[in-house]
């Protein structure tokens, strides 16, 4: 009996045994299924928003300046804060040059003003003289009417001269009126020319101390004459990106799906974002771009992707730009 009672214990435990390994076997099978329609992908945080300091054109005269004053990479910075100041000393020169410059116009101007003056009055006269001249021969032409016809024809030829070189007098007053408006207004551009470049030039001295309008941290970039960052002492040129500040309130991640997960992504659609640093803390985000077009993951893979961006719906001083994070495209 007792042998029974062994053997039939064997056979339950038997049972037992084989149904709990089923069922782990299917819960396991289960757990792998759901692991599969998982979309996981790492990525890497970057600002929503980034401020570019490209060295402008200032003016027509400066295409390169020179950095005396720069904050370390890494600095955070607040809006309206000083963060580069360039060389003010060739501005300042030039402004120098113009103002000298311009006291010689300004003395040209005024003595055009007295030249064309006098000329004009000498003008005026010589035709006070011809008309007195004309009206003269007219008396003597009325004079001699009674006079032989010789001498009739020779005062006519007088008078007739007298008219010529009046008409002439007046004509002269005219185009030296037109000649001395055209002089006057080609210096007066001259001088109007130099007192803007010195107006812009006072405008730029101030913005050689650059600021930023937002707050974040303040990334150097590469200056392209030496290929390392940017620094005191560094000459850079119009279109030279000098620095960066990222808003690090609004933070994105830039990810990638595979091809064959594209048609599974949506915009809004929730993603649990991880910190590689923190992995145990989630980040809520949503996609707010899918790319269109399909590329490379990288050049040494045959792998296809598209670009994804993931917002941060919440702010966090632990999220900075350039981090690793994984991205967990939730259904």
């Amino acid at each position: 009996m007792g042998k029974q009672i062994f053997i039939l214990l064997i056979f339950f435990s038997a049972l037992f045994f084989n149904f709990s390994c089923s069922n782990k076997a299917g819960n396991s099978s289960e757990d792998a299924k759901s692991k599969g329609t998982a979309i996981i992908e790492t990525g890497e945080l970057a600002a929503v928003y980034s401020k570019s300091f490209v060295l402008p054109r200032y003016g027509q005269y400066w295409y390169q300046m020179r950095v005396i004053g720069i904050l370390e990479h890494g600095t955070i910075v607040n809006q309206g804060d000083s963060i580069i100041q360039l060389e003010p000393a060739e501005v300042q020169k030039f402004i120098i040059n113009r103002e000298s410059e311009l006291e010689t116009q300004l003395a040209a101007l005024e003595k055009l003003h007295v030249d064309q003056e006098n000329k004009i009055n000498d003008l005026e006269a010589r035709i006070k003289n011809e008309i007195f001249s004309f009206d003269l021969k007219k008396i003597e032409l009325d004079a001699f009417q009674f006079e032989s016809e010789l001498a009739r024809k020779i005062k006519r030829l007088e008078f007739d001269q007298a008219k010529i070189n009046l008409a002439r007098e007046k004509k002269k007053l005219e185009l030296a009126k037109i000649v001395n408006r055209n002089d006057l207004k080609i210096q007066e551009i001259k001088v109007r020319q130099i007192k803007t470049d010195i107006d812009n030039a006072y405008n730029i001295l101030p913005a050689l101390t650059i600021r930023t309008p937002i707050s974040g941290v303040f990334q150097l970039d590469i200056n392209r004459m030496t290929g390392n960052l940017v620094k005191v002492g560094d000459n850079v040129y119009t279109g030279t990106n000098m620095a960066n500040v990222p808003d690090l309130k609004h933070m994105k991640v830039n990810t990638f799906v595979n091809e064959t997960d594209f048609l599974k992504l949506r915009l809004g659609q929730k993603v649990a974002v991880r910190l590689d640093a923190l992995p145990k803390i989630v980040f809520d985000g949503e996609i707010v771009y899918i790319g269109k077009l399909c590329h490379l993951k990288n050049p040494k893979s045959k792998q296809k992707v598209f670009d994804v961006e993931v917002n941060i719906l919440k702010s966090d001083e632990r999220l900075k730009p350039g981090m690793t994070v994984s991205c967990e495209f939730l259904n």
